[in-house]
């Protein structure tokens, strides 16, 4: 296929175009070339990579239900996520070994692609657990990832780790030889998360959510992050984060911001009941909170939301989209989020008003 007469992003800009695809991408022409659909000025972009997603449409990742995995593929690709990470919560082995066999052993029938996993815990701090159930928590333990790791098949490409726990300095270590390990639900103070990035740590978890406030004599997580050239995440509903903060942390991180959905099983669905990681939450407004509580969990966004609001937010639309596909993927150690010769057909296309128009997957148009 050819797609002719379009905008397409080419490191990290746009450029007039037409590209050439079948599985993978062949080639990248003039954008007056003939061809099979004239886009007629349209934005074609990397497929985009949600690197932290627990669910949608009802389903989620640490349920262990083999069923549940197809309708999440097929959510994601029709919300223009190509590659996405299952990412769990803080449960016991037990709960968490099935549900990553479970991932291990899906085989997608079309939809958006399992890249890997991310371990959003059990590693995790109690005074910053958030929507993670404290009686599940674990110190950092290498023995435990790695069977963990063992039961997703060796997809584990993201862990997050409160570096401050006994044994959390060691683990990251030796952890981030085999995956990318992450700062997040965390107290760590900068001089702390600097050691942690020192022995190997490279990301920060939903920078300012679970962790402790950038404070001028404080910095934290947030100011380690930003000296020590890691790469962090963003929730981009509006609701986590003030547009003011999205901006600034656009300018303080750039190519390193990552947009994240940090979806639950509630996006995609009504207003109600639901739950997480054995918790009942409630979601109102697209708001979801530990019932009962303000604390936030998570949100009810598709990452392709996430990426309008950064640009309704004040951020360039060619510094949304590398950081929703290319900068995610480099920051997880994935091949995907760029149009490059030979890559995967991974695209979407998206009209003048960020609506979405098309998505392939592997060069196949999946339905939007």
């Amino acid at each position: 296929m050819r797609i002719t007469n379009a905008r397409i992003f080419v490191d990290r800009d746009f450029v007039p175009g037409s590209l050439d695809f079948d599985r993978a991408i062949r080639s990248l022409g003039p954008a007056d070339a003939p061809g099979d659909w004239d886009v007629q000025g349209a934005w074609v972009i990397p497929g985009l990579v949600d690197i932290h997603t627990h669910g949608a449409v009802g389903e989620d990742f640490s349920d262990g239900k083999p069923e549940g995995l197809q309708p999440l593929a097929d959510y994601y690709a029709a919300h223009g996520v190509t590659s996405y990470l299952a990412t769990t919560m803080t449960l016991k082995e037990e709960v968490l070994a099935p549900a990553l066999r479970a991932i291990r052993d899906f085989r997608r029938r079309g939809g958006a692609k399992c890249a890997g996993v991310h371990l959003e815990g059990p590693f995790l701090c109690y005074a910053k657990r958030g929507a993670q159930a404290a009686e599940n928590l674990h110190r950092p333990d290498v023995p435990l990832f790695r069977r963990l790791n063992d039961a997703s098949g060796g997809q584990v490409k993201l862990v997050t780790v409160a570096c401050e726990e006994e044994g959390g300095m060691e683990f990251i270590s030796q952890v981030s030889r085999e995956c990318t390990v992450s700062l997040g639900h965390s107290v760590a103070g900068y001089d702390q998360a600097m050691e942690a990035f020192q022995r190997g740590a490279s990301h920060a978890t939903h920078l300012f959510n679970g962790m402790e406030p950038l404070h001028h004599r404080q910095p934290g997580i947030i100011g380690a992050a930003a000296d020590a050239g890691a790469s962090v995440e963003l929730i981009c509903d509006g609701l986590h984060i003030h547009p003011a903060v999205v901006r600034l942390t656009h300018r303080l991180f750039g190519e390193k911001l990552n947009l994240i959905s940090d979806s639950l099983r509630c996006a995609g669905m009504p207003d109600g009941d639901y739950t997480l990681g054995g918790q009942p939450i409630t979601v109102k407004g697209g708001r979801a909170t530990l019932t009962g509580t303000d604390t936030l969990a998570g949100s009810s966004i598709s990452l392709l939301d996430g990426l309008r609001r950064a640009v309704e937010f004040g951020l360039p639309l060619k510094d949304a989209v590398y950081a929703a596909s290319t900068a995610p993927a480099l920051a997880a150690r994935l091949s995907a989020g760029t149009i490059q010769p030979g890559r995967p057909a991974d695209l979407v296309v998206l009209g003048q008003d960020l609506e979405l128009l098309a998505v392939f997957v592997d060069g196949e148009r999946q339905k939007a």
